[in-house]
């Protein structure tokens, strides 16, 4: 029954295939209701489900992969700054919930479909192949550098010819110009990417593409040096505010913001819709707006990242406790009972 009800949904989602006359990648095999290799595919696909629960996964994944076109690495250049990397340079942080996958190419967001070295893009199958390439790229530099075997400066910083060789994006023939095209194109301004000249070098022409994350690493490693917040007035919006679910938030309004693994706690400097770069998720349900002031004064430090996101390591358990909470509102910008606060 088990061999019979996956080679349904292993035909249906290859007939979805064939109707569709989508491209495989491999070897550029077209699906079509009159192509002969249709029948020959599917015959091969449901004699692998008929195997081991892993062939059964490896076989349907293979199925959905086929579905998904291969990125255009030839793509724009981006800006980029010659002068080597800036010297101020941010961690990143999390809040008091887990994150459930690497967003938009952020961390964790979308989960993996392989976390091997050599596996698949993370990402879902509904993912884009340009988000997927984002998302593998962000885990890499922010939590998956050292189990992919690659050298990371203290600065977070990762040599891009290095980059480019691992398993992950070379499997999507991935170069500096698509690179640059990421880079250049994500919308939270997630990385910084440069050209450093080797200062010993006797040809200044001479050096080497380096990338980085400009926050949300939980590799402990990293340690990226971060423009101090000393006053509330150093903040432009006046404003820190975090955003997370509401199931999160049964545990934050009793223990407050948590770092979990990563380095910092992140707080933005407004909410969505509000010309706010980075630093939250637009399926927030839940705002915190934080009281940096009476949080400094407590000996709480606050830092910018180089995309404007505000982080903070919290007390030395890595809290950033109720105390600190300004008001908490809901999605509508409603106060939450109890949290209404002040409305600064």
């Amino acid at each position: 029954m088990l061999a019979r009800g996956i080679y349904c949904q292993t035909r249906r989602i290859i007939s979805l295939a064939a109707r569709d006359s989508l491209q495989f990648n491999h070897r550029h095999v077209q699906i079509s209701r009159h192509d002969s290799s249709h029948n020959r595919f599917l015959t091969w696909t449901y004699i692998a489900l008929r195997g081991s629960k892993r062939a059964q996964e490896s076989s349907l994944w293979h199925t959905m992969e086929a579905q998904t076109p291969r990125v255009n690495e030839t793509v724009g250049a981006s800006t980029t700054n010659p002068q080597g990397p800036n010297k101020n340079q941010r961690g990143t942080g999390e809040s008091g919930q887990k994150r459930q996958g690497g967003g938009g190419g952020g961390g964790k967001q979308g989960g993996a479909v392989n976390q091997k070295p050599g596996g698949k893009l993370r990402g879902l199958e509904k993912d884009s192949p340009e988000v997927r390439l984002s998302k593998t790229l962000s885990w890499l530099l922010r939590h998956g550098a050292k189990g992919e075997g690659l050298a990371m400066r203290a600065d977070g910083y990762v040599k891009v010819t290095d980059l480019l060789e691992n398993p992950k994006l070379k499997s999507q023939s991935l170069q500096l110009t698509g690179l640059q095209e990421i880079v250049k194109a994500d919308a939270k301004k997630r990385y910084d990417l440069v050209f450093e000249v080797d200062p010993l070098g006797s040809d200044p022409a001479v050096g080497a593409w380096w990338i980085k994350a400009n926050q949300g690493h939980s590799i402990k490693t990293v340690k990226l040096e971060l423009k101090p917040i000393v006053a509330l007035s150093d903040i432009p919006t006046g404003i820190a505010v975090h955003g997370t679910q509401r199931k999160a938030w049964e545990s934050i309004v009793t223990q407050g913001l948590s770092k979990m693994k990563r380095n910092h706690i992140h707080l933005a400097q407004g909410v969505a819709g509000e010309n706010v770069i980075s630093g939250m998720r637009n399926s927030s349900q839940i705002l915190i707006f934080i009281d940096v002031q009476k949080a400094l004064d407590a000996g709480i430090k606050f830092f910018f990242s180089d995309n404007g996101v505000i982080l903070t390591e919290g007390n030395n358990t890595g809290f950033l406790g109720p105390e600190f909470f300004l008001r908490v509102e809901d999605a509508k910008r409603m106060p939450l009972p109890g949290w209404e606060g002040k409305t600064s």
